[in-house]
């Protein structure tokens, strides 16, 4: 039988660590190590990791948001994601926050459906995708401020979702792995799903 196809933790000896530029949510981050033979010095972006949200209805429709992101200057089409920059809060947790703070809505079942680093040669995030289903209203209507005051809301049929990817229409990444992630999975019957409080020990800032 083939040998599954599986990343590889790996954890060098870090021979120095500095950090010459703290920014207000994340800073950059300048790591020394020996690998093959040479020591390397690696500077990428240190990032809290944050948690996305796949949210269905009971028509399968998904929940976008669009939202203006200045780096690359689009508003763009979301899932509701947030960094897990409260400390000590779990990711769930966070997944759940965020669906309420973005969205104004909770989800009766949640699974974890998919995990992604964002851009591994530059940066250390790490983003877990939740799936939320028998979404109702939240208690509490949320104030929104700077970029999500102007948010657009839209409840979009997932095979839609998939259309507009592979049409090149959408290119938020959280989108693209939840909506390619939740057909697939449900055309196997949700059987992949993970229990929602699986820990996350891909995350370089919760590994034991």
């Amino acid at each position: 039988m083939p040998e599954l196809i599986a990343d590889e933790p790996f954890s060098p000896e870090i021979l120095s660590t500095e950090v010459p530029f703290e920014g207000a949510i994340w800073n950059i981050r300048r790591d020394k190590f020996p690998y093959n033979g040479a020591e390397i010095t690696r500077e990428y972006v240190d990032h809290t990791g944050a948690v996305a949200v796949v949210a269905l209805d009971d028509d399968g429709r998904v929940l976008l948001i669009k939202q203006y992101r200045h780096p690359v200057r689009q508003r763009e089409w979301e899932i509701p994601a947030g960094l897990l920059d409260v400390h000590g809060e779990a990711p769930l947790a966070a997944a759940k926050r965020e669906l309420a703070e973005e969205a104004d809505l909770q989800a009766d079942q949640w699974h974890v459906l998919a995990e992604f680093f964002t851009t591994p040669g530059g940066s250390d995030e790490a983003i877990r995708i939740y799936l939320a289903r028998g979404v109702h209203p939240a208690d509490e209507v949320f104030a929104r401020t700077d970029e999500e005051a102007d948010m657009e809301v839209r409840w979009v049929p997932l095979d839609d979702v998939v259309d507009a990817i592979l049409a090149r229409r959408v290119q938020n990444p959280s989108l693209i792995v939840g909506a390619l992630a939740a057909r697939t999975e449900r055309e196997r019957g949700w059987a992949q799903l993970a229990p929602a409080d699986e820990p996350w020990p891909r995350h370089p800032k919760l590994r034991s």
